[in-house]
């Protein structure tokens, strides 16, 4: 091995934890690319991640709907398929909340299970929370061509206290500028079963919400919750908004070259493409 080899090896970063993703339903089943986003995030933070393929839902539809005999079941079995790893990291504050905060919740009567939940939420992080606080990132290398906005998610603002650290991250992607839009912490209607249950209420909420965003004089929308992202691309798409929507992961992690949250396949946003 040459001399240069040697030294290219010793530049890449040393996995020194070991971290499970906790995918959720929504970036497996609308946008895989979160997920490749997350697991290259957390490589370039020294992580070495795995992907256990007996996690399911976190349980929060059953939990948001009374139904807590079902939850805890959920959550036994999430707490076993992520035994073993340092951290478990989430790319959503929302399914980050129910792990951290709303599992050991669940088991307040069930010794037993609280003493797991407990253990289980000392090692959930959100995505953006642990890259800033817990592994200390502050440098990357990703460019995005463009202005963006950041709508902060209710779960992970409220629950988790995630605010500065996706703002601290886009300041170091070189070409992006944020421009942050009026309101930016008040919740887009979604709520999980909240626009099932209220979908005029829910409707109003996002209108507004898509408002504000495309007043900021932004062209692109990110955030860190695919529930979210995917209510406020849909609004979007119906008032005819220009406005791209990406998950922060995708920018952060340089993997925002290709069509939008609920863009069709034929759409390229890469800089050769834009002129």
């Amino acid at each position: 091995m040459s001399s240069d080899s040697t030294s290219n090896e010793s530049t890449k970063p040393v996995h020194t934890v070991s971290v499970g993703l906790f995918v959720t339903c929504l970036v497996d089943l609308h946008r895989p690319n979160v997920g490749f986003a997350s697991i290259k995030l957390l490589e370039q933070a020294g992580c070495a991640v795995s992907v256990p393929s007996t996690q399911t839902c976190c349980g929060q539809p059953a939990y948001n709907s009374g139904d807590d005999k079902t939850s805890r079941q959920i959550a036994l079995q999430t707490i076993d398929a992520f035994a073993g790893f340092d951290y478990v990291v989430v790319p959503s504050g929302s399914c980050a909340g129910m792990l951290i905060e709303h599992y050991p919740e669940l088991f307040k009567d069930h010794p037993d299970g609280r003493a797991k939940a407990t253990e289980f939420a000392s090692r959930c992080h959100e995505l953006l929370s642990f890259l800033v606080d817990v592994r200390g990132m502050t440098e990357f290398e990703s460019q995005f061509k463009g202005s963006v906005t950041y709508h902060d998610s209710c779960s992970g603002l409220r629950e988790l206290g995630i605010k500065d650290q996706p703002r601290a991250l886009m300041h170091e992607v070189q070409g992006l500028s944020v421009k942050e839009m009026k309101d930016t912490d008040v919740c887009c209607g979604f709520g999980g079963t909240f626009c099932v249950k209220y979908p005029d209420i829910s409707e109003r909420m996002v209108s507004d919400k898509a408002a504000l965003a495309v007043q900021s004089g932004a062209d692109t929308l990110l955030g860190g919750d695919m529930g979210c992202l995917l209510n406020i691309s849909g609004r979007l798409s119906r008032l005819q908004q220009p406005m791209r929507v990406y998950h922060v992961a995708e920018v952060l992690a340089n993997m925002a070259n290709g069509p939008a949250i609920g863009e069709g396949k034929s759409v390229d946003h890469s800089p050769t493409s834009k002129g």
